[in-house]
């Protein structure tokens, strides 16, 4: 086994340690910390192991050749993540468990087989990709994980395993696709990486023979989720916002002689930033006031700045590691900046080739960062007993990314040059008297990820358009150019985005008219949803509100004609039909419901009638006789028969099924011309982002006039 670590003695010491004078960065307000120390031993070497994978399963596994290191060490990290499951439900489903593959898959158990073409082989395939995640594959109306993550699922899910607790069968779980996001929900929040597979179905037609069957089912990785990084797949078809949280980078912090050193990646923007020359107690606070996804530990780490072994009961670097202990972090080694990109890739399933952007900016002249005690005695961060100080420097009804911005100014001063901007912008704002724009403010992680994944919908790309119009109108406001060149210095610190005026006034022009070319803006005018009088209007609203009115109707005239044709032909099909039953029934039979019935389950429309009085009835010579002849019971997607009192007829049948056609491939070509104008707009993802942020800068500094004008 290749992964080792050094026997370390770990001890903790709670008394106070011996403090650096006051001056040393705000040393006074972090005595109470607790301190490890930590004697290495040079020589001793040990084996890493986990409590219920012992020695002799390790050597067996290697000896076998069934798992390489590499899997070893995943399957290492996932039993220590086991042994942390608390459930009765979940430690039976563990003992079931077989470590000879990366899912936990025992073959000899019931549906446990590992051939090719079968399910859960092309379910390994995935996993040896995303080995520390969660592996969701989507069958039929089903995600369904199954071994290790299964186990995860019942304990952290509230999920209940398939086919109970039964033992002779591999761990199985899964929940229904509607169930989807607050399943995610429930296991980011716990901590863990997830990824789902979901099968995009393929049919062909059917082999005339006694031999018939669907083609194989392709799957394809659809995406991931993690704190601070949501699922987006799917989102371009939806009718309704995405409440997006701010991203959380991965930390890796490191020492030298110039000091201790702490880098953020964020995976999202495939961006870095990375400031050197903190002490001790700066970088404790940076992780006290930062939400992070993963926390990386380098080796340097374990020795001070003479470059010998950590011993001494104070030693240097006993603070950080105390602070630390309580937190999920991994050691690494190599160069503190490329290797922590090994890492960042290993852990996100990200392509070797992928780059990241450093958006560090040089402190210069740049203030100290607040330390932790002054940040909770002033109110910065949340404080039991501490007025918050964001309460008072802006409106009451400001919340969101302004607060954000303004908080990371208070934790982090920019520098003099900056501040004197800030400060500038300030003054400009109190004396406007023109009228200003909303400031539409949205997460630029959010931006970067929904049109990289070609998932942005009509909503999101009408506020990117409001974004970049915004600017627009600043520009040609004489009052308010000025503020927007004021704000260049300090967006492009928010956003390492070096990107002059004149460059940034022309590329929000380009994004607004590709934007205004594309989506319909004129609130559905010139695409109305159909409306028959015979069939119920929740049918066509429901059918057609899914596409129509999101992009200018020049570019879809075709299939809106299709569909608009195959409504009519619905609605004839049923007026011929039902609408004679209805009316013939009703000429002499006054107390019965007969009804033209809308299943939105179904996506149908059906004949309802009493079943037993429809019995008596057909023997009877009624108006509409040859058209009772005609109906049969209407089923279900899945052929089943759906009750007593719902008939439909071929005719309708047809109909309808012509009608879905038009308005599946209508929505088909909306869906396109949404992925394409996102694909565009990648182009000038920079300029999007940079004008998103400076509106943001807008909006945080005109709550703080506006509020200190109204005190």
């Amino acid at each position: 086994m290749t992964d080792k670590v050094r026997n370390r003695n770990l001890s903790l010491d709670l008394g106070p340690p011996t403090m650096p004078s006051q001056g040393d960065d705000g040393a006074s307000e972090l005595q109470q910390l607790p301190i490890i120390h930590i004697e290495e031993n040079e020589d001793e070497v040990i084996e890493s192991s986990v409590t219920s994978i012992d020695q002799t399963m390790i050597t067996k596994l290697l000896a076998s050749n069934v798992l390489d290191d590499k899997d070893l060490s995943h399957i290492l990290w996932w039993n220590e993540k086991l042994q942390m499951c608390k459930k009765p439900s979940t430690v039976h489903l563990i003992e079931r468990l077989d470590y000879s593959n990366l899912l936990g898959m025992d073959c000899n158990l019931k549906n446990g087989s590992l051939k090719e073409g079968i399910l859960y082989s092309e379910m390994l395939q995935f996993k040896s990709k995303f080995p520390r995640q969660i592996l969701l594959c989507r069958v039929g109306d089903f995600y369904e994980a199954v071994g290790i993550d299964a186990c995860i699922l019942v304990e952290y899910a509230a999920l209940n395993p398939f086919g109970g607790l039964r033992t002779d069968s591999i761990p199985r779980a899964g929940f229904p696709v509607v169930n989807l996001r607050q399943t995610l929900d429930d296991l980011t929040h716990n901590g863990y990486s997830v990824v789902s597979a979901a099968i995009q179905w393929c049919i062909v037609e059917e082999v005339q023979g006694p031999a018939q069957a669907q083609s194989t089912k392709r799957r394809f990785v659809s995406g991931h989720a993690h704190p601070g990084n949501p699922y987006v797949y799917g989102l371009v078809g939806v009718d309704h916002d995405l409440d997006f949280p701010e991203p959380m980078p991965v930390v890796g912090i490191s020492h030298s002689s110039r000091g201790y050193c702490i880098n953020m990646v964020l995976e999202i923007m495939k961006t870095y930033s990375s400031e050197d020359c903190l002490t001790e107690y700066a970088v404790v606070t940076k992780l006290r006031t930062c939400r992070y996804h993963h926390l990386f530990l380098h080796t340097s780490l374990s020795r001070n700045s003479h470059g010998t072994s950590i011993r001494g009961k104070f030693g240097e670097g006993g603070l950080l590691l105390g602070e630390c202990r309580s937190r999920h972090f991994e050691w690494f080694d190599g160069n503190p900046i490329s290797d922590l990109f090994v890492k960042v890739k290993e852990l996100y399933g990200l392509d070797h080739d992928v780059m990241f952007r450093n958006v560090t900016v040089s402190s210069g002249n740049r203030a100290q960062p607040l330390t932790l005690g002054t940040c909770t005695q002033i109110g910065v961060i949340p404080t039991d007993g501490i007025p918050s100080l964001l309460e008072v420097l802006l409106l009451p009804h400001c919340t969101g990314l302004p607060i954000l911005y303004v908080r990371d100014l208070l934790l982090n001063p920019p520098s003099y040059e900056i501040a004197s901007k800030i400060q500038a912008t300030c003054k400009l704002l109190s004396s406007v008297t023109c009228s200003i724009p909303e400031f539409t403010c949205v997460s630029s992680a959010k931006i970067v990820k929904l049109l990289e994944w070609k998932e942005a919908n009509h909503i999101e790309l009408c506020r990117i358009k409001n974004v970049v119009d915004e600017i627009l109108h600043m520009n040609r406001t004489p009052e308010l150019k000025k503020i927007v060149e004021h704000l260049i210095g300090p967006t492009w610190v928010a956003t390492g985005l070096e990107i002059d005026f004149k460059t940034l006034v022309a590329g929000c022009e380009i994004a607004s008219g590709k934007i205004d070319k594309i989506i319909s803006l004129d609130c559905n005018e010139d695409q109305k949803v159909s409306s028959f009088k015979a069939i119920p209007g929740e049918f066509f609203e429901d059918m057609e509100s899914e596409w129509k009115g999101r992009v200018k109707a020049i570019h879809i005239n075709d299939v809106l004609t299709s569909v608009d044709e195959a409504a009519k032909a619905l609605h004839l099909a049923v007026t011929e039909v039902f609408a004679a039953v209805v009316f013939g029934l009703k000429a002499f039979v006054r107390y019965h419901n007969v009804e033209i019935f809308y299943c939105r389950e179904q996506k149908a429309v059906w004949f309802k009638i009493p079943f037993h009085w429809f019995l008596t009835t057909l023997s009877i010579g009624s108006p509409g006789e040859e058209h009772i002849e005609l109906l049969k019971y209407a089923v279900d997607s899945k052929g089943r028969k759906v009750g007593d009192e719902l008939f439909t007829t071929g005719m309708v049948e047809d109909a309808l099924s012509r009608y879905h056609e038009a308005n599946a491939k209508a929505k088909a070509r909306v869906l396109e011309l949404l992925r394409g104008l996102s694909a565009e707009l990648q182009s000038h993802i920079n300029i999007i982002v940079f004008s998103s942020t400076l509106v943001v800068i807008t909006k945080a500094l005109y709550a703080h006039v506006s509020e200190q004008k109204r005190r």
